[in-house]
């Protein structure tokens, strides 16, 4: 008679090797892989010295709305309304740059 199994894996491992698996990111950074808006509040203003980057994500299967996420120079990201009239200006000012 073969001795009664025991499970290869305790609860503890198992539940960590399920959370690794997932791939979120514990930073709070936007995962690609979620299916959803990324943006649920949207700043109107924003001083544009401490931002670093933008990325503008166009309306798809993942959020019916345009979204922009801005990187501060702190590392933090924030999104902005991309219907703001500032926003709108400054974008123009970076497409004309880069169409130069």
């Amino acid at each position: 008679m073969a001795p009664p199994s025991r499970p290869v894996l305790g609860a503890p491992l198992l539940l960590l090797l399920l959370l690794l698996a997932t791939g979120h990111q514990a930073t709070g950074t936007p995962v690609v892989s979620e299916l959803r808006c990324q943006c649920l509040n949207s700043l109107q203003r924003i001083r544009f010295e401490v931002v670093q980057s933008l990325t503008v994500t166009s309306p798809g299967p993942h959020c019916t709305e345009t979204e922009v996420i801005a990187t501060l120079k702190n590392g933090q990201e924030v999104c902005l309304n991309p219907e703001s009239p500032l926003l709108q200006k400054i974008i123009r000012k970076i497409l004309k740059i880069g169409s130069s």
